[in-house]
């Protein structure tokens, strides 16, 4: 690996801290006006541009530009942590909180015991985890068709932007 290497503690709370100051009063006024959904377009782009990186690094073995595409897709994590901070929602520290242990409980075989049905038999398959986790919000997933749709719209005006066809 090339440079220096930091401390990923240290680099994730660097990161938190860059945003902060950006959206603190004496911080840039663009990123002070964002919202969750004026980052929408921001979102899908970044996520967008990590295929991309994920391609030229089959294609030519080069990995730098992955590097700098995940570094932005994970900004558009940590902004959107930030806006739910100041909003009284949730951390960052609990959005990594609840995707670890999200990983740890859809893994049984690697970190603990099976989960247990309602019934008492173990619950070993991601999807059976997953069903289980989600019992009682099941009416979530009514909203991904208009998501996925919402992102097709996003990613087509990306395209134009950036004069894509």
């Amino acid at each position: 690996m090339e440079g220096k290497r930091q401390d990923t503690a240290a680099a994730i709370l660097r990161l938190q801290q860059i945003v902060a100051k950006l959206r603190s009063k004496e911080g840039c006024p663009w990123d002070r006006k964002q919202t969750h959904e004026s980052l929408k377009p921001a979102c899908i782009e970044e996520a967008a541009e990590v295929l991309g990186g994920i391609a030229i690094l089959k294609a030519t073995g080069k990995a730098e530009n992955l590097k700098e595409e995940l570094g932005d897709l994970l900004l558009q994590v940590v902004f959107h942590a930030q806006l739910a901070e100041e909003e009284g929602l949730f951390s960052l520290a609990d959005v990594m909180e609840t995707v670890s242990d999200k990983m740890v409980r859809r893994h049984p075989h690697v970190f603990h015991e099976p989960m247990l049905a309602e019934d008492g038999r173990p619950l070993t398959e991601w999807k059976e985890i997953k069903a289980a986790e989600k019992q009682g919000r099941e009416w979530e997933e009514a909203y991904l068709p208009e998501a996925f749709g919402e992102a097709a719209a996003l990613m087509e005006r990306a395209k134009a932007r950036k004069g894509i066809s």
